[in-house]
């Protein structure tokens, strides 16, 4: 059996926060503002697999009027997703995501989000795919004004 999901994230560019992807510190002048760490690109992926398990979203998971999520490092709470799914019977085949960013230019830091991502979920290199797009200036991405992200999973029955 099979199962797939599709996970989608936006946050707003601010000056007072580091920019964080995928468990990378980005260095840009801008960060991403949210109740945690605000890592647009890791929720968006804890979205696809809590869809693909019909679990709800993360904000059912890790509620932003919890004061033990302030702060907190996407990454670790992507490895409770994780274990929710492993608990479930379930490994990932495969990650496709995507970040819309006007800036900064993303392409250099791909390869080190993918292997953080890659080693958070205990999963091989290979199977995580993240590529970034901009929208030629046009929308709230393109104005810089905040940054998206689109993830899909496909997880496999163990």
């Amino acid at each position: 059996m099979i199962r797939i999901g599709h996970g989608f994230d936006v946050h707003q560019l601010v000056s007072d926060r580091p920019l964080i992807l995928g468990g990378v510190h980005v260095p840009h002048s801008t960060g991403l503002l949210g109740h945690s760490d605000a890592d647009v690109l890791t929720h968006a992926i804890m979205d696809a697999l809590l869809g693909a398990l019909a679990l709800g979203n993360i904000g059912d998971h890790f509620p932003d009027t919890e004061a033990q999520f302030l702060n907190a490092n996407s990454l670790v709470l992507l490895a409770h997703v994780v274990h929710l799914m492993r608990t479930a019977g379930y490994q990932l085949g495969n990650l496709d995501a995507t970040v819309i960013a006007q800036l900064p230019k993303l392409k250099p830091h791909i390869p080190a989000i993918r292997e953080s991502l890659a080693k958070a979920m205990g999963v091989a290199f290979d199977a995580i795919s993240v590529k970034a797009t901009t929208t030629e200036r046009l929308g709230f991405e393109g104005r810089q004004e905040g940054i998206s992200a689109h993830a899909v999973v496909l997880l496999i029955h163990a």
